[in-house]
């Protein structure tokens, strides 16, 4: 177990970092902590968006059949996999890049408008709150390997057709610009 109170950080820095996942940098975990970022404001926003959830998933899955028709048969990337027998709130729509650099679609996404984003840069193994000898890297090399090639795109509830076109056209146009 990784001793959270001995890590070489203030305890002013240390209590900021635990209440903010154990990170000082977005996505680098250098002690175990939680997410405690809900202050009263946003829950009481938050109580009232829930009467609405049912038509907020709707909307997200409408978006999410919206980019698999138009995506699914791109030749660099994979759509996400969905059961047949089970529902999905697509919180992301996270793609799967094939035999081009994710890093530069990200940044000719971003350089048309499109933003996107990496939620996992870093496994969990190789994150320093985590870390343990028994597991280096190359120990998973499945998350590896997503970690270096998957990318989110916009997903919400307010997105129309011309929106989702614009960007499922622009990712389609990449292969022409890479």
């Amino acid at each position: 177990m990784v001793d959270n109170l001995h890590t070489g950080f203030s305890t002013s820095r240390k209590i900021k970092m635990i209440a903010n996942h154990g990170q000082k940098i977005k996505y680098h975990h250098d002690i175990i902590g939680v997410n405690s970022r809900l202050d009263t404001l946003q829950a009481a926003i938050l109580e009232v968006k829930l009467k609405h959830l049912n038509d907020y998933e709707q909307c997200r899955n409408e978006v999410a059949n919206f980019y698999d028709r138009e995506l699914g048969n791109v030749s660099f990337l994979e759509v996400p996999e969905r059961a047949k027998n089970s529902t999905h709130v697509f919180h992301q729509y996270t793609i799967k890049t094939k035999g081009i650099d994710r890093d530069k679609l990200k940044s000719y996404l971003e350089s048309k408008g499109i933003p996107t984003m990496i939620y996992y840069p870093v496994p969990l193994n190789l994150q320093t709150a985590y870390a343990r000898a028994e597991y280096p890297a190359g120990t998973f090399p499945i998350t590896e390997q997503l970690s270096k090639t998957v990318l989110s795109l916009p997903i919400h509830t307010e997105m129309n057709e011309e929106q989702l076109l614009y960007i499922c056209n622009t990712i389609k146009d990449f292969s022409n610009h890479a």
